[in-house]
């Protein structure tokens, strides 16, 4: 089993440095299809809990080299 890389960089939703992590396969089949797009490994998933009670995480996204890759933030949806 391979284990998920993180690292601690800038969110711009949450105004700090954060944890992220990168995308798992579901997230990435997601994100694909959502920006039209056959590659998407350079994005960074923030896991910041802001709730919690209910363990809800920001979940917005970043590159590696960007921390506002998108004029509007995009997060992604918990996927089953």
């Amino acid at each position: 089993m391979a284990t998920q890389r993180t690292m601690k960089d800038y969110c711009w939703t949450c105004g700090a440095d954060q944890q992220h992590r990168q995308l798992n396969k579901k997230e990435e089949d997601w994100l694909k299809e959502r920006l039209g797009r056959s590659g998407v490994g350079e994005f960074w998933l923030c896991v910041n809990v802001l709730d919690t009670d209910t363990g809800k995480q920001c979940r917005n996204l970043r590159t590696g080299f960007n921390k506002k890759p998108f004029a509007e933030p995009i997060k992604v949806p918990v996927l089953d």
